[in-house]
């Protein structure tokens, strides 16, 4: 084996992550112009009473989706169940941007849900009146989300726009493992939900 054929697969593992993390992020949603939204964050199993660094970071991609002029309708919406030990992972999140990121803006929990089609379900009702909806987690995660979205209430689904939950060299070691992870879970999405959102596709719809 030559001596580059390892740092070279192994580069093309990275770029294959970041590339398919990236392309993930931006499918089945519109541009997002700024303004008011609902930021509905998913929880991760936590098996303790303490919040996991995956909860963790998923909390400030959420808090980073409200944008820098987010409306004063705007709401983060932390969705997750006691799953993995006695607490909500919900209640965990929430706790987690009041006190440790300080975030003082408008929060609800839905503390129920032990799927993400539960999540789904169970948040609608707080996030149904948004003009836009954005979905936090990890990119294949979160468009798997925004698919179950579009089945169970279709007449959302042109709300949905992007989250700030890709940016280029965040985990990059781990993308790789996500993009493969992420394939698998992705499996029961048709070819149209998998397909990206082409560019200008909200200013069309705004435009019937």
């Amino acid at each position: 084996m030559r001596a580059w054929t390892v740092p070279a697969f192994g580069a093309a593992l990275l770029v294959w992550g970041e590339w398919l993390n990236r392309r993930w992020s931006k499918t089945l949603v519109d541009a997002d112009p700024d303004g008011s939204r609902a930021v509905v964050v998913l929880g991760y199993r936590n098996p303790s009473g303490s919040i996991n660094l995956v909860n963790r970071w998923r909390v400030r991609a959420g808090l980073r989706s409200v944008g820098p002029d987010p409306g004063p309708d705007t709401v983060v919406v932390f969705s997750g169940g006691p799953v993995g030990g006695d607490v909500a992972e919900a209640r965990l999140m929430a706790d987690h941007a009041r006190s440790a990121l300080r975030y003082g803006g408008r929060v609800l929990v839905e503390d129920r849900s032990t799927t993400t089609w539960e999540n789904i379900t169970h948040v609608v009702p707080l996030i149904e009146d948004a003009r836009r909806i954005v979905i936090v987690s990890q990119p294949a995660h979160a468009l798997k989300a925004r698919a179950y979205l579009r089945r169970q209430r279709p007449d959302l689904a042109d709300r949905l726009v992007r989250a700030e939950d890709y940016r280029l060299g965040e985990w990059t070691l781990f993308k790789p493992l996500l993009a493969a992870y992420g394939l698998w879970t992705l499996r029961g999405l048709t070819p149209a939900e998998r397909r990206p959102s082409p560019p200008g596709r909200a200013d069309a719809v705004r435009r019937r």
